[in-house]
C-alpha cells in the first residue's frame, strides 16, 4: 500500500502513486457535482448561486489550515526521505495541536462574522439570508475537514495514497446520499445540503484520524515522542506557513473576484458557480498530480536523488500537457451541454454567461497543469516561498484585470474571463526561469 517514491521506475512510480489521489479528488469533485445539480434542480437558480458563492468563501477559510496541513506533509515527505524515523514522530503531534488550533480559530471567526462577512462579498439581498444560515451550518465541519486533510498529506507523505482515497470515496458517496434525502425526500432546502456536507466531512475527518492513529505507528500523536523531538516547532512553522500562505493568497484572490462577479447580480452568479465546478472538475487531475509529483520530489531531494528529480519532471511536465490540452478540447466542444446540467435550458441567458466563461479559460488548461508542477518542484524542494511567489503573480495579475477590465462598459464580465489565463501565463514564465537556475545548481 506504501510506495517509496525514491526507487524504481520513475513514470510508474508517479503515475501509480497520482492514480489514486486522482481518484480520489475525482469522486470528490463528483460530489461537488452532484450538490450543484440537487440544489439547482431541486431548489433554483438563486440557491445555486447561494451555493456558488458559499463554496468560494469556504475554500478561502479552509486554505489557512490545509496550505499548513500541506506545509507539515511536506515536511514529513522530506523525513521520509531521509529516513529519520524518530523526528518524523516527533512531529506529527506538534503540527496536530498547531493546525488544529488555527482550524477551531476559523471556525468561531465563521460563526461570530458570517454576516459582516457576507456584506463584504457584496452578497445580492435577494439571496443573504439562506447564504449566511447555509454558511453557519457548515463552520462546525470546517475542523472535519482539518482532520482528514492533516492524515491525507502525512499518510501521502508516507507513500501511502490509497486509504486517504477509500475515506474520501465513502464520504463523497454519503454527502450525495444524504443530499437526495435531505433537499429532494425531505425538502430540507439549503439547511439540509449543508447538513449533509457536515455529516459526509464528520465521517470522513474522523474515520481517517482513527485509522491513522491505529494503523499507522509513525503517524500515532504521541506526547513521549513530542518530548524526545528537538525544536519541531520551528521547523514545521517554517514548511507550512509559506505553504499556509500561498495557499490563502491564492483562495483570497478567488473570493474578490467572487465579490466582483457578485455586484453583476444573480444571474451571472448563477452562471459562475455552476461553471466554476466544471472547471475545477476538468483540471482537478492535473492539480493532484502536481501534488503527487510534489510529494516524489521533496522524497528524492531528502534522499539527495537531483537527477532523478530532473527526469521526473520531464515526466511530469509531458504528461500534464498532454492531459490539459485533451481537457481543453473537450470542454470547449461541450461547454453549453455541460451548463445544461445545472440549469435550465430555457434560462439561455444564464447558459451563455457560463459557455463565455468555460470557452475562455478553458482554452488554457495546459497553462494551469503546468503551473500546478512549478509550486509542487518548489514545495518539495523547500523553496516555499517561491510557489508562493508565483501565486502572488498569477492571483495579482488576475485580479487586477478582473476589476480594470470588467470596469470597461463594452468588455464587462468577460474582462474577469480573461485575466485568468493571462496571470497563469505570466507566473508560468518566471517559474520556469526559478526552476532553470535551481536545477543548475
Amino acid at each position: 500500500m506504501k510506495r517509496d517514491l525514491t526507487k524504481g521506475s520513475i513514470g510508474i512510480s508517479l503515475f501509480v502513486f497520482a492514480l489514486p489521489m486522482i481518484f480520489g479528488n475525482l469522486l470528490q469533485q463528483l460530489y461537488n457535482l452532484a450538490d450543484m445539480w440537487i440544489v439547482g434542480r431541486y431548489i433554483g437558480h438563486e440557491a445555486l448561486a447561494a451555493v456558488g458563492s458559499s463554496y468560494s468563501l469556504v475554500t478561502f477559510l479552509t486554505s489557512v489550515f490545509i496550505g499548513l496541513c500541506m506545509g507539515s506533509g511536506a515536511l514529513l515527505s522530506f523525513l521520509t526521505g531521509q529516513r529519520d524515523e524518530k523526528k518524523l514522530r516527533g512531529c506529527v503531534l506538534t503540527a496536530f495541536v498547531l493546525i488544529g488550533a488555527i482550524s477551531l480559530g476559523v471556525c468561531l471567526i465563521v460563526l461570530l462574522f458570517s454576516r459582516p462577512i457576507l456584506i463584504l462579498l457584496r452578497t445580492p439581498a435577494e439571496i443573504f439570508a439562506s447564504m449566511q444560515s447555509y454558511v453557519i451550518i457548515l463552520a462546525p465541519g470546517l475542523f472535519f475537514i482539518f482532520l482528514y486533510n492533516f492524515y491525507a498529506f502525512a499518510l501521502r507523505a508516507s507513500g501511502n495514497s490509497i486509504v486517504p482515497l477509500c475515506f474520501l470515496g465513502e464520504s463523497s458517496l454519503l454527502n450525495i446520499g444524504l443530499d437526495l434525502w435531505f433537499v429532494g425526500r425531505l425538502s430540507l432546502g439549503l439547511e439540509g445540503a449543508a447538513a449533509a456536507t457536515v455529516l459526509a466531512q464528520l465521517f470522513a475527518g474522523l474515520g481517517l484520524a482513527t485509522y491513522a492513529n491505529i494503523r499507522e505507528p509513525l503517524l500515532r500523536l504521541s506526547v513521549k515522542d513530542f518530548l524526545g523531538c528537538e525544536k519541531p516547532v520551528r521547523e514545521i512553522l517554517s514548511f507550512s506557513l509559506t505553504s499556509s500562505a500561498q495557499q490563502s493568497v491564492m483562495n483570497f484572490g478567488i473570493l474578490m473576484i467572487q465579490g466582483l462577479v457578485n455586484s453583476f447580480g444573480v444571474n451571472v452568479m448563477s452562471a459562475f458557480a455552476a461553471a466554476v465546478k466544471i472547471d475545477t472538475f476538468a483540471y482537478m487531475p492535473a492539480q493532484e498530480f502536481g501534488s503527487a509529483y510534489s510529494i516524489f520530489v521533496s522524497q528524492n531531494f531528502g534522499a539527495n536523488e537531483r537527477e532523478r528529480i530532473k527526469s521526473g519532471t520531464k515526466t511530469a511536465v509531458f504528461a500534464s500537457a498532454v492531459f490539459c490540452a485533451s481537457v481543453s478540447a473537450i470542454i470547449f466542444a461541450f461547454a453549453e451541454n455541460l451548463m445544461e446540467l445545472f440549469i435550465d435550458p430555457n434560462e439561455t441567458d444564464i447558459i451563455a454567461v457560463g459557455v463565455e466563461y468555460l470557452r475562455t479559460e478553458g482554452a488554457f488548461y495546459a497553462l494551469i497543469g503546468i503551473l500546478f508542477l512549478l509550486y509542487g518542484y518548489f514545495r518539495g524542494t523547500n523553496r516555499p516561498m517561491i510557489s508562493l511567489l508565483l501565486t502572488v503573480i498569477s492571483l495579482g495579475t488576475r485580479v487586477a484585470l478582473a476589476y480594470s477590465l470588467s470596469a470597461v462598459g463594452f468588455i464587462g464580465v468577460t474582462g474577469i474571463w480573461w485575466s485568468i489565463p493571462i496571470g497563469w501565463l505570466l507566473a508560468d514564465g518566471v517559474g520556469f526561469l526559478l526552476m532553470r537556475r535551481g536545477f543548475g545548481k
